[in-house]
């Protein structure tokens, strides 16, 4: 059942004794203050609906551990150490000084109990309501958008020991498949199968040998019925037999090697199935999830956030964390946010897109002096397309605007197309979007806003993965979106008290 806050202070209520010794300003002595007020009991109701068991810890004092241990980049067991420990935590929790805090196993139990509910980032709503009472946000009419990649809590895990590691866990956990006969490896010891590492065609043995008893297990679990987790485990097993290996021609049928290509939307550990690679670069890449936000570029207030596998990608998220936001917004993004959809989609929105467009593909076997789109001439209305030698052709409804033999004896052809059959020019959906984005950007318009206020995003994103905040601390999407939303509630409310938050008979303002 959930437990209640206690008004009346106890005989050591270490706020009466020590609370002097807090600075005055800091986040702890704000929610010493308001905390009941930020997180009132009512809050919270909707976790706990029985009236049955024992009374939970209010959640006045879990919302104010979440939000200093995420301020501070702590475990759940440094958490409740500082708790019992610092005075600075027990009077921002409003504890005595004798008070050993509760198990960290609470902490926990809480964030599940947010993840399974329908407001699953409501600590971060109730700091960024604070926001909108003061009124700070009126009149800025910016936003600014970007990501950061986040570093996963697991290690990486190549196809052998994914392959191992499933078909363990699937014949520990289904009795069907593990009656099933094995040879590649024994699955009850630890560690990687043994190989000569070194020789190719004993890999290649030991993965045929690991896909054939994986196969053998799915042909033998098929029409068994099984509960939700075993499903989920079998279709994991299913997902790692198949995306890393490919038939091995050269070895003859039921041979199998590891495949030479990169499976989309690769699963890279089955410890945390939804850590992602993302490509820094073509040859550099880093596992996580990927952190995006929205901020208000003035005041470095974050004002949306979310999180996402690595390889997700920026702008629909972007997107997203501008739903409620009222129309008439100047959106500043580099070009990971500048695809036509986007671009589109903040248009309907009725936003003002100042993103640093996409450069166009150059073809290699042109010279330096070869034309590019924007020297043809595209008539949307009707639907045609003008070439720089004045020859039009219609745009047909697959998008294509084929000049073939107009290109015949033109004397720029060496300028336009290398392709024998002669150019074919493609106008996609929302091209109209970014041809105008293109000549925005060449002629300034909104550049001087995006050079002086988009930099404030950089600073957040630093201010957010701050003490040991780069790397995320749960397993999965929804666990760790929880974890950075309560981050960014935290640095929300250091900015705010910076600025000068104060509660007065009027509410929330800023002194």
């Amino acid at each position: 059942m959930q437990g209640n806050g206690d008004r009346d202070p106890e005989l050591l209520d270490a706020a009466a004794l020590v609370g002097h010794l807090v600075p005055k300003g800091s986040v702890y002595a704000f929610l010493a203050e308001h905390r009941r007020r930020l997180f009132p009991d009512e809050m919270f109701n909707d976790l706990f609906p029985t009236r049955r068991g024992r009374p939970s810890v209010p959640g006045d004092v879990v919302a104010t551990v979440m939000l200093l241990q995420a301020l501070e980049g702590l475990s759940d067991r440094d958490a409740i150490v500082s708790l019992r420990t610092d005075l600075r935590w027990k009077v921002a929790a409003g504890l005595a000084l004798g008070d050993e805090g509760f198990h960290p196993t609470v902490l926990t139990l809480w964030r599940n109990k947010l993840r399974a509910s329908d407001r699953p980032q409501r600590i971060f709503d109730a700091v960024r309501q604070v926001v909108a009472e003061t009124g700070m946000l009126k009149g800025k009419t910016r936003r600014a958008l970007d990501s950061t990649l986040l570093d996963d809590a697991v290690a990486t895990q190549d196809t052998v020991t994914q392959l191992v590691s499933m078909i363990r866990r699937v014949r520990a956990a289904v009795p069907a498949a593990a009656e099933v006969e094995v040879t590649a490896h024994d699955y009850t010891a630890g560690g990687k199968p043994a190989c000569a590492w070194d020789d190719p065609a004993a890999r290649d043995e030991l993965v045929t040998a690991l896909v054939c008893d994986a196969r053998a297990i799915l042909d033998r679990l098929d029409g068994v019925d099984l509960d939700e987790d075993q499903q989920q485990l079998v279709a994991l097993l299913a997902l790692v037999a198949g995306q890393d290996v490919e038939p091995d021609p050269d070895r003859g049928e039921g041979a199998w090697r590891i495949a030479r290509r990169v499976a989309p939307d690769r699963v890279i550990s089955t410890v945390d199935p939804e850590t992602r690679h993302m490509h820094k670069s073509r040859s550099v890449y880093r596992d996580g999830f990927k952190a995006h936000v929205a901020v208000e570029p003035d005041t470095g207030i974050i004002t949306g956030v979310d999180l996402t596998p690595a390889n997700a990608g920026d702008g629909p998220t972007g997107v997203a964390l501008l739903a409620g936001e009222e129309p008439g917004l100047e959106i500043l993004a580099d070009s990971a946010y500048g695809s036509g959809q986007v671009r589109h989609d903040l248009d309907a929105a009725g936003h003002t897109a100042v993103i640093k467009p996409w450069p166009l593909a150059r073809n290699p076997k042109l010279g330096a002096d070869q034309f590019h789109r924007d020297d043809f001439t595209i008539d949307y209305q009707a639907r045609t397309v003008t070439c720089p030698e004045n020859q039009t052709v219609p745009i047909s409804p697959g998008g294509a605007a084929d000049f073939g033999p107009r290109c015949r004896g033109c004397p720029v052809r060496a300028r336009c197309t290398s392709a024998v059959d002669g150019k074919t020019f493609r106008v996609t959906d929302h091209d109209q979007h970014l041809a105008a984005a293109r000549t925005n950007w060449a002629t300034g318009t909104g550049l001087e806003d995006y050079r002086q206020h988009r930099p404030m995003v950089e600073r957040s994103l630093a201010w957010l993965v701050a003490n040991n905040n780069r790397r995320v601390r749960y397993r999965g999407v929804d666990r760790n979106r929880i974890g950075l939303s309560t981050r960014a509630a935290a640095i929300n409310l250091r900015r705010i008290i910076n600025l000068g938050l104060h509660h007065g008979p009027e509410g929330w303002t800023i002194t």
